[in-house]
């Protein structure tokens, strides 16, 4: 299933799910109120209810209010060895803020606060049953399923402290979508292709057979420290092809389309401008 959050003309934003054969999306907001709330009682039956063709209607972030957004820094081998740094014994975390969350075909604003915006094409757990003291053994008993994220960073801001989060989270840094696909739909997490164009240049291309620290090992490590709860998403990383590792540096522009896409999962597409 792919789980969205969506609107008609009247504006309103509801959870629903993708019917792809047909092309239509099912509003499920006669018994949920939001995407997290679907998410919170994934045992429920789902209700046959009202459809709308998926041309109709504007998708949004498939999940606004997730509890916490976790992200794995240097967790791709191939970033580690192009930003010259060595492979992490431990994952790195930090934050992304929820006002910094925007959904596919919404704008990436680059405020006058940075001036080295830079893009990251990210897979993202979404869990659904929280839990303390996960062991790696069981985690995916813990996923509800996977989305894309692009961890916009301000690379001034971030390279000028050795705290992460908020060098992260400005407003509209956190695109999100374009659906949460269940983990039923995705047979391997670690064998996608993860794929980011800019303006239809190609400047991420890798797979996540990469990831240094597997989504088991994420949800035990986290757990380990903090309980997880349903709705909480942990973002594990980004690949090579980053814009501050290259020569010359690409950061973000105005007028820049950036699209992501990564095997079954789809392609998360937002636009660039200045503040």
């Amino acid at each position: 299933m792919k789980l969205v959050t969506f609107s008609t003309r009247e504006r309103i934003q509801k959870p629903g799910y993708l019917l792809e054969d047909s092309e239509e999306v099912v509003d499920l907001s006669s018994e949920y109120k939001s995407t997290l709330h679907v998410i919170q009682h994934p045992h429920a039956s789902l209700p046959v209810a009202a459809r709308f063709p998926l041309s109709e209607v504007r998708l949004h972030a498939p999940i606004c209010n997730p509890p916490r957004i976790f992200c794995i820094g240097l967790n791709y081998r191939d970033h580690a060895l192009e930003s010259r740094l060595e492979i992490p014994k431990f994952p790195v975390v930090f934050f992304k803020m929820t006002p910094s969350i925007v959904g596919p075909e919404e704008t990436i604003v680059l405020p006058r606060e940075t001036s080295e915006p830079d893009y990251e094409a990210e897979l993202a757990v979404v869990i659904s049953k929280g839990g303390y003291r996960i062991g790696a053994d069981n985690a995916m008993e813990h996923v509800y399923g996977y989305t894309i994220v692009n961890d916009v960073s301000a690379r001034d801001v971030q390279f000028s402290t050795s705290q992460w989060s908020l060098s992260k989270s400005l407003p509209t840094f956190c695109p999100i979508g374009p659906s949460i696909v269940t983990k039923d739909e995705i047979s391997d997490p670690h064998a996608l292709r993860i794929h980011l164009e800019i303006n239809g240049e190609v400047l991420q291309d890798s797979s996540t057979r990469e990831l240094i620290f597997s989504v088991p090992e994420l949800i035990a490590y986290i757990s380990s420290l903090t309980p997880l709860l349903p709705g909480d998403i942990i973002s594990t990383g980004t690949p090579s092809g980053v814009g501050f590792a290259r020569t010359p540096k690409r950061w973000l522009r105005s007028g820049d389309r950036v699209s992501i896409t990564i095997d079954g999962l789809g392609t998360l597409v937002n636009s660039v401008s200045a503040e």
